[in-house]
């Protein structure tokens, strides 16, 4: 007997995919629905057009953390520095006079450093042989001492208003940040899923001695992906900084965290060379609703962190058992 389809016989053809394993790609985004669901039922204001928009305008910072942190767990690497790079773009923005003039000034170099970070975490993880872990937390707590000397431990001043309608403001309820995530999003999916650099990244991260066997600068591409990751992280704290209105040293704390849980959750494999950036934003989205749902339903804010704390143990069995 021969398999129609492939053109091979048919005791080779293997057997038919089962329901379960048709319907894996797409367990995220049902247990999201079945989540948003479950959210309405039980307090009917959860999905109210308010709370909907309120949603989105938390969730476009951290989305935008989980882009860059896609790059660098694709390569086999986490970036903790994405918190402090996030909290020191906050305190660039109430750095100058307030006024929309400056707001140019404030997103290079904002930029500049989250880059500058990423360089640096990407030369001590290549050329240094450092742990990705260790790397990440030096530079996040060097970015930490920086900015406490530099604002004394208190930050002041006002967030030009640009940023502030960027963070906060909505067209027709559609906030201006997600408008952001969403051109941010679609930008890097093509650099990852469709040109030559994104071909290299999930090579190195798969296998880097494969990826210099083929002529791949793997050292290259990993310090390219903690400076996308970097540049990221730094417009994120622009953009939270223009959410919350009053910046301190901790803007973007936990950040860090929730990125790599919403990357892991989205698919993103730690042991690098798989996962996309769609997963890792359905991800960040799961996080999101979780934690809104626990405010809204009045407990209190401690349970952020439990629930938080059995999504990571979740998140990182799913991953065991995906690896098997």
């Amino acid at each position: 007997m021969v398999d129609v389809a492939h053109g091979k016989p048919a005791e080779f053809a293997g057997p038919a995919p089962s329901p379960a394993s048709r319907l894996a790609p797409y367990a995220l985004p049902i247990f999201l629905v079945l989540m948003i669901a479950v959210a309405g039922i039980i307090s009917p204001a959860f999905l109210s057009a308010n709370n909907i928009s309120n949603m989105l305008l938390q969730a476009a910072p951290l989305g935008i953390v989980v882009i860059g942190q896609a790059f660098v767990i694709i390569l086999r690497g986490l970036d903790l520095s994405v918190s402090s790079v996030m909290a020191t773009s906050a305190v660039i923005a109430t750095s100058f006079s307030g006024q929309n003039a400056d707001v140019l000034p404030i997103l290079l170099i904002a930029i500049g450093i989250g880059v500058a970070t990423g360089v640096a975490n990407g030369l001590l993880v290549t050329k240094r042989s450092v742990s990705p872990f260790l790397a990440t937390l030096a530079t996040m707590i060097v970015l930490q001492g920086i900015r406490f000397a530099y604002t004394q431990g208190a930050p002041s001043g006002n967030v030009p208003p640009l940023f502030r309608t960027l963070g906060s403001a909505t067209w027709n309820g559609i906030p201006y940040n997600i408008m952001l995530l969403v051109v941010l999003a679609a930008v890097f999916w093509v650099l990852l899923a469709k040109s030559r650099f994104g071909r290299e990244v999930y090579i190195t991260g798969g296998n880097p001695t494969t990826a210099r066997l083929l002529g791949i600068n793997a050292d290259r591409v990993t310090i390219v992906g903690y400076m996308i990751s970097g540049g990221l992280a730094a417009i994120a704290g622009l953009v939270l900084s223009g959410y919350v209105g009053i910046v301190d040293n901790w803007v973007g704390r936990g950040f860090e965290l929730d990125s790599i849980v919403a990357a892991v959750m989205g698919g993103i494999s730690l042991a690098g060379g798989r996962g996309g950036i769609i997963g890792g934003l359905f991800g960040a989205a799961v996080l999101i609703v979780v934690f809104n749902a626990v405010l809204l339903f009045g407990l209190p804010v401690q349970f952020q962190i439990i629930i938080k704390g059995i999504v990571i143990v979740a998140a990182a069995a799913f991953y065991v058992r995906r690896s098997r």
